[in-house]
This record gives structure tokens, C-alpha cells and sequence, in this order.
């Protein structure tokens, strides 16, 4: 009999697209059991206000302006037209990439388990890879770790992780320009900002595991590439990995809080605070260092409401995860890295751990429970509630200088 926190905890997980469970999915669920988690993170990827319009398109009811802005801004769109053609494309690429995906791991899996469960555990692997769960079917808590050496299975799990974290806007429009100089800032920013960040994650995980005897240090060097590379996607939002993150030496594990934190590329499957909302807050620091009067890149100039938003998005995000790391070190009893740890992994809906999440309280369950579903709403929550309540002031006040830095 399975007690209502743990399916509360497994729900939550499971349409927040994080991963982090409590019980083993492949060793405790039912096969019907994996089907509803199976069905919960497909719609949690799709979001729920594109999930919502699409089902209102099916029925045929005709969309008001209001609903088309929301699911707009909820796909990363800034207008309002074409919605209905938009959320369409994006229901069909979801499906043709999971298709391919989940061929490629039945060419794999069928060389081990038997049909049925080789086609089970293939869907199960690209759904939950495309919109970045980390839910996986292996049984025993390992994950990955046991395909750290099949590059075909970690490469196509890090293919699916990446597309579904670009967004489909992004990846609309590199098929439609096809040339870099054409393409919107916004997806000149998300691509950019991906590449570093799973280029520096990559090299620093390579460096600081390298000889760690339960991590990387027992592998070959290709091995070890591999599995550096596949860490860097993996932390951005995804869940799955391939060595024990417990064993991580600390170095890395705070490399992977941050790169957990950022996240993945708005209106897409992944978490966080956004390669977007991180990469405009960086630029506009870059640009202040420099003496710019007006922050922007890529030969463009940044609006002032999208500076204050991901500014608001930023703060407001540190200050979620500090208020519920407070709370988790008065009613846990793991290290304070531990927590803050689970506690990043919750809110950016990544869904890695140190392995503490089974241990937790009852009130520790519950205090992550809600801010798994806290950071898929949260940022896009507040992003809405700023647009929304955005109004035109006709007073100025006189201006004055406050001291910084």
C-alpha cells in the first residue's frame, strides 16, 4: 500500500519534470504505476498552459486575446498571433523526437531485456530524456551508472536533454534562418550561453573528478570525456547521471548547484532560473564594466523591463532557495551542502541528489514538494505577474545617487 506522501512526492516530481523520488521507480511502481508517472511528465513537459490550449484547439473552442498572450509568454513568445499553428508544431516535434529517440535506445536496449520490456524501457528513456525528468527504469537507485561506457545511449539521452532545453522557439527559428548572423538575439543568447556552459561545465567536472576513485578515476580517458560531458548536460536540468553524486568531491557539486540553478532556455522542458534571464543579467554587468550607458549585445540594445524582470527573477529565486535551505537544516539532520544541494535540485526541477532524498522527513518531503512545484511555476509565475500589472507612470521624481560597491 503506498502511502499518500510518497505518491504526493512521486506526482509532484513527476509533472514538475524533476526526478527526485523517494522510492525506486522501476522497483516499486506497477507497470500501471509507471504508465501514469509516464503520462504526468509528458504532460508536465508539454506546460500547462500549452497542454491547456492545445486540448481547447482539440475541442475546437476559439481563443481569446488574453489566453493567447499567456500561452505566449508561457512558450517564451512575446505576441499573440499564431498561437494555435505554434502549439500545434510543438506537440509534433515533441512526438517525432521522442519517436527517433526511443528508437535509437531499442537498438541498445533490445540486445539485453526482452522485447516488450526493451520497447517499454526505450519510450520510457526518450520521454523522460526530452523533457529533462530524469525518471529512469533500472531499478536500485543506479540511473545511468550502469551505461557510464555506451556512448550511443548517453549521447542520444544528452541529444534529447539539450533539444528539449533549447525550446522549440529556438530550434524553430536555427531551421528557419539557418545562418548564424540571422538569427533573434533571443536564440543567439540561448545557444551561446548553452555552449559555455556545457563546455566549462564539462572541463571542470573532467578536472576536479578526474582521479576521484569513485567518480571518473577508474575509467578510461574516452570514458572519461564522456561521462564529463554527459554530467555538464545532465546538472542544467535533466537528472540522469552516470557516477555517484554522492561521491563527488565539493568542488564539484557546487559547480553543479550553479549550473542546476541557470538551468535551461525559457518556454522549453527544462528548469531553473534560464540561459536567458542569466545571460542578459551577465551581459548587463558586462556592459556596466565597461562604461556602456546602455547594456545590450550581439549588436543589440536590452529593454529596461526585461533588465528589471530577470533582476526580480534572480533575487527573488535566491531568496526561495535560502528561506528553504534554512528550514530543511532545522528539520533534517544532512550536511548543510547536502541540503542546499537537493534544495537547488528541487527548485530548478532537475532532479539530481546526493542520495538523501529517501531519508528526508515528513517535513522535509513536504517542504520540497512545494518548491518542486514552486520553481516550475515560480519564474514564469512572476514573469506574467510583471507583464500583467506593468502600468505607465506620468510622475518623475527628482533623481539622486546611492553609493555601490
Amino acid at each position: 500500500m503506498t502511502s499518500p506522501l510518497t505518491a504526493l512526492f512521486t506526482a509532484t516530481s513527476s509533472v514538475c519534470v524533476t526526478g527526485l523520488v523517494v522510492v525506486d521507480t522501476a522497483d516499486y511502481w506497477s507497470p500501471f504505476g509507471e504508465c501514469i508517472i509516464l503520462l504526468m511528465i509528458q504532460l508536465g513537459g508539454f506546460g500547462f498552459m500549452a497542454i491547456t490550449t492545445f486540448f481547447l484547439i482539440s475541442l475546437g473552442r476559439k481563443l481569446g486575446l488574453r489566453e493567447k498572450l499567456l500561452v505566449g509568454e508561457s512558450v517564451g513568445l512575446s505576441w499573440a498571433g499564431e498561437v494555435r499553428k505554434l502549439v500545434r508544431n510543438l506537440v509534433i516535434f515533441t512526438l517525432v523526437a521522442e519517436l527517433v529517440g526511443a528508437c535509437i535506445f531499442y537498438s541498445q536496449f533490445s540486445l539485453e531485456f526482452g522485447q516488450g520490456e526493451a520497447i517499454w524501457k526505450s519510450i520510457f528513456q526518450s520521454i523522460s530524456a526530452f523533457n529533462n525528468a530524469g525518471f529512469d527504469l533500472f531499478g536500485g537507485f543506479r540511473n545511468l551508472t550502469v551505461l557510464s561506457s555506451n556512448p550511443l545511449v548517453l549521447l542520444t539521452t544528452a541529444g534529447l536533454i539539450i533539444v528539449g532545453g533549447l525550446s522549440f522557439l529556438v530550434i524553430q527559428d536555427v531551421l528557419k534562418t539557418r545562418r548564424l548572423q540571422k538569427f533573434s538575439i533571443d536564440t543567439k543568447m540561448v545557444l551561446y550561453v548553452t555552449g559555455v556552459l556545457l563546455g566549462l561545465g564539462m572541463l571542470i567536472v573532467l578536472a576536479t573528478e578526474f582521479t576521484n576513485p569513485n567518480t571518473l578515476g577508474p575509467m578510461a580517458f574516452s570514458e572519461k570525456l564522456l561521462n564529463s560531458f554527459f554530467h555538464s548536460v545532465t546538472s542544467r536540468t535533466a537528472g540522469f547521471n552516470t557516477i555517484s553524486i554522492g561521491s563527488m568531491t565539493e568542488y564539484t557539486l557546487f559547480l553543479t548547484m550553479i549550473l542546476m540553478f541557470i538551468g535551461g532556455a525559457s518556454g522549453s522542458t527544462a528548469g531553473g532560473i534560464k540561459v536567458g534571464t542569466f545571460g542578459l543579467i551577465f551581459m548587463t554587468m558586462w556592459s556596466s564594466i565597461k562604461g556602456r550607458e546602455f547594456p545590450g549585445s550581439f549588436g543589440r540594445e536590452f529593454m529596461t523591463s526585461q533588465i528589471f524582470r530577470a533582476l526580480a527573477v534572480v533575487m527573488l529565486s535566491i531568496g526561495l532557495v535560502c528561506v528553504v535551505v534554512f528550514f530543511l537544516t532545522i528539520t533534517e539532520e544532512f550536511e548543510f551542502l547536502r541540503l542546499s544541494f537537493e534544495t537547488v535540485s528541487a527548485f530548478a526541477n532537475v532532479g539530481l541528489t546526493t542520495g538523501i532524498t529517501p531519508g528526508l522527513s515528513i517535513a522535509g518531503k513536504l517542504i520540497i514538494i512545494v518548491i518542486m512545484f514552486i520553481g516550475r511555476l515560480g519564474p514564469l509565475t512572476l514573469t506574467l505577474a510583471l507583464v500583467r500589472t506593468q502600468s505607465v507612470s506620468i510622475i518623475r521624481y527628482p533623481r539622486e545617487i546611492i553609493r555601490v560597491g
